[in-house]
């Protein structure tokens, strides 16, 4: 014969409501009344107390009494020791509410869940970007006037942060992640560009290949963190070119070289979108494109742990969309 702890673990459960019709016995029972009555047991469980469970749930004592003992009915198990001062519960009663509290857990968990999806984006929201103001400063404009009760708080760097050690809300940053802590999302992707001042070619050698660089002023960017030169990105055939080009000047951000190439003293290695309007006007030219052609990747990065709150979600759509327009286009081209 199967034991009381056997039957709570293989009997078939249909549930009943809390409400006070039913915990009377006034009402039949349907599927759509299943979670009062596990609400009832944990609540009675969970205070030791039928009492107070019945305080808490707006019923009478006697209610949540009858609502446990039609469980256990259905169950085929006792679930409470009672005597006239107290309740405790059997084996199969904490069997039975380590299931219980699980489902009244994912129960209110989805509840949050869909109340915040629906809520206001609002709050300060902590963001690190790396030092690319030409790209996100007009977004980054464009989206507090969107939402007003966001208040951005952001750290501009190219140094490597610890999104969750430093508590960032959001990270932008380039190239690829691996982080199994953190949820990454593409905003777009970019070329490297050579550029210099027309000045600047008309009075040095033309640069008919790679190779011809060697001969050239390279102004080098240095990652912060590790104190290396970024390599330029070159290429032939879809093979990656080792040149070992000359130093003539260092900066740790991409703007200052920008300045220098349109003085004249170089040539710069530097993403496509932060010369856009340089080109644009003819401070600068590109060289060497068919050379320099691979394609990097922009990223916002997050905790992976908890939900995504509004503001987070605000934030990363809207620079998705806006950032880099042609890779939204015919991500939503593919999409459809």
């Amino acid at each position: 014969m199967a034991s009381q702890a056997d039957a709570a673990r293989t009997a078939p459960v249909t549930l009943h409501s809390a409400s006070s019709a039913t915990v009377d016995g006034t009402a039949g029972t349907s599927a759509m009344d299943r979670f009062g009555s596990i609400n009832v047991f944990v609540r009675a469980a969970e205070t030791r107390s039928f009492a107070e469970a019945g305080r808490q749930l707006g019923i009478s004592a006697s209610a949540v009494g009858k609502a446990v003992s039609r469980l256990e009915t259905r169950l085929g198990a006792r679930l409470f020791h009672r005597s006239t001062r107290s309740i405790t519960l059997t084996p199969e009663g904490a069997l039975f509410l380590t299931r219980c509290q699980r489902i009244v857990e994912e129960i209110e968990a989805a509840e949050n869940e869909l109340a915040l999806a629906h809520a206001a984006p609002r709050g300060k929201l902590r963001v690190s970007m790396p030092m690319v103001a030409t790209l996100v400063m007009p977004v980054v404009g464009e989206f507090m006037k969107a939402y007003p009760e966001i208040t951005l708080d952001i750290d501009f760097s190219d140094r490597i942060v610890d999104v969750i050690e430093e508590g960032f809300d959001v990270v932008m940053r380039t190239g690829d992640v691996n982080d199994s802590q953190l949820i990454t999302r593409i905003m777009g992707t970019y070329v490297h560009l050579i550029v210099a001042s027309p000045a600047y070619l008309a009075m040095h050698p033309p640069l008919a290949t790679p190779e011809a660089l060697v001969h050239h002023a390279c102004l080098q960017h240095r990652f912060p963190t590790t104190g290396k030169l970024r390599r330029w990105p070159l290429e032939r055939d879809g093979e990656s070119l080792d040149i070992d080009l000359p130093t003539t000047a260092v900066a740790t951000a991409v703007e200052p070289l920008i300045a220098m190439a349109e003085q004249g003293l170089g040539l710069a290695c530097v993403p496509d979108f932060t010369v856009r309007t340089q080109i644009g006007n003819g401070t600068l030219v590109a060289v060497l494109r068919e050379n320099s052609g691979a394609l990097s990747t922009f990223r916002a990065l997050w905790p992976s742990g908890g939900k995504l709150t509004p503001k987070v979600r605000a934030f990363v759509d809207f620079m998705s969309l806006h950032l880099f327009p042609a890779d939204s286009t015919r991500r939503h081209e593919q999409d459809g």
